[in-house]
């Protein structure tokens, strides 16, 4: 029997309906979509299953598959990025949600339980946790999956190992995968809502001092895009030789973490791996260093690690926990290790995740309209140049048009 909704306080709706409303003025991409969806309906009949960092615009992306007729139950991709508020007035509206900020681990495994329990015919991811769940904890839900949605390069990865192993029981559309997403998403979007947080929380200058950004894929570039434009001197560390490079030709400072940790004062994760800082890094930072994620999970910074070398923990400030380490020397941690941007803050804005949303919908109903092979699939160049376009469009933007004779010429250079 399935489970109506579980959430902190209905009463907070009203400022929930808030946040959702400023958003949704912000959101011209999705504001169209639900004008089309309530008169085709694409999703009548379907049933949605939704998990993603569950705040303002995530809740007016499952109002949006609401208005094409599909029956949408919600959980958050993080506990740490709820905002129970936003929860409240999806209830209110009638959304199954089940979500609650700072909820444990088994309470967050409940969560999507009764998310998945509605045995969805579409599946809506961020981070992967959902076709994870429903390939080894809870298959008895998945007999009606048409196909997910992925936002996120770790939920990417995650699809591709199950591909590869021939485990993938559905397909899997990349939506991060789209120019419209991490070129925009990823770079724009952590950037911005990265610092944001950090400087929400902290109340702290960035001018002047040495941010580490670990990881220099779209995510790492926009960090280190915005830590320069706010005046830091910013170190890159990487794995990868080419981008290890690229970093150091757009300006930037590279070398290993076990290097940077003896110089950096603003510790940024975003690499997607696990162990980016572990007790060998934190013995080396020096006094009042900040460290924080901006990455999918939590394991980028080691929790254990930083807690077995703690002689001591206070609340420096609301979202700053500082831990005393053993050589005498107090570092702060940012959002307990969960992503800066959105347990610090409200994550990205709102125009960002238009164009991200608009992809995760536009997927949605390509899902329903075509029948795919059980394997991954980038999103169609078709729907990526359309996102862009209407983007473009609302910005008050025109492009440049080929004429006959340029396209011609062009079409003779790929004929030969």
């Amino acid at each position: 029997m399935m489970v109506t909704s579980i959430y902190k306080d209905l009463a907070l709706a009203p400022a929930g309906e808030q946040k959702i409303a400023w958003v949704k003025s912000h959101m011209p991409l999705l504001r169209a979509l639900e004008t089309r969806f309530i008169k085709e309906k694409p999703f009548a009949g379907k049933r949605i299953a939704l998990s993603i960092h569950l705040e303002a615009k995530t809740a007016y992306l499952a109002q949006v598959l609401v208005s094409g007729g599909a029956k949408v139950s919600v959980t958050g991709s993080n506990p740490m990025s709820t905002k129970d508020d936003v929860v409240a007035a999806l209830v209110k509206c009638g959304i199954n949600t089940f979500a609650i900020h700072g909820a444990s681990a088994e309470e967050y495994q409940q969560f999507v339980k009764e998310t998945l329990a509605c045995e969805p015919h579409i599946v809506i991811d961020d981070g992967g946790d959902l076709v994870h769940e429903l390939h080894s904890v809870y298959p008895e839900y998945a007999h009606h999956v048409i196909g997910a949605c992925e936002e996120t390069t770790t939920g990417v990865l995650r699809a591709i190992a199950r591909e590869k192993n021939n485990e993938l029981n559905f397909p899997v559309i990349s939506i991060n995968g789209a120019q419209s997403k991490h070129l925009f998403d990823n770079r724009y979007g952590t950037g911005q809502s990265t610092f944001d947080g950090i400087m929400r929380t902290t109340n702290l200058v960035i001018a002047g001092k040495k941010v580490v950004v670990a990881g220099y894929g779209w995510c790492g570039k926009g960090c280190a895009m915005r830590a320069k434009g706010l005046g830091a001197e910013v170190i890159i560390t990487e794995i990868d030789p080419i981008k290890g490079l690229e970093a150091k030709m757009d300006g930037f400072g590279v070398m290993t973490m076990e290097d940077a940790a003896l110089v950096g004062d603003i510790f940024v994760t975003a690499t997607g791996c696990c162990d980016v800082l572990t007790a060998v890094h934190f013995n080396l930072m020096k006094e009042g260093a900040i460290i924080c994620n901006t990455g999918h999970f939590e394991d980028e910074i080691n929790l254990k690690d930083l807690q077995t070398i703690n002689v001591g923990t206070f609340e420096a400030r609301e979202n700053i926990d500082a831990y005393r380490l053993e050589n005498g020397r107090t570092l702060y941690l940012l959002g307990r290790g969960a992503l800066v941007n959105i347990a610090c803050a409200d994550g990205h804005p709102a125009e960002i995740m238009d164009m991200s949303f608009a992809l995760q919908a536009l997927g949605a109903e390509y899902l329903i309209k075509h029948t795919l092979d059980r394997k991954l699939y980038a999103v169609s160049d078709e729907i990526d140049r359309e996102v862009a376009r209407l983007k473009l469009q609302d910005m008050g933007i025109s492009l440049e048009t080929l004429s006959d004779k340029q396209y011609q010429y062009l079409n003779a250079f790929e004929l030969k």
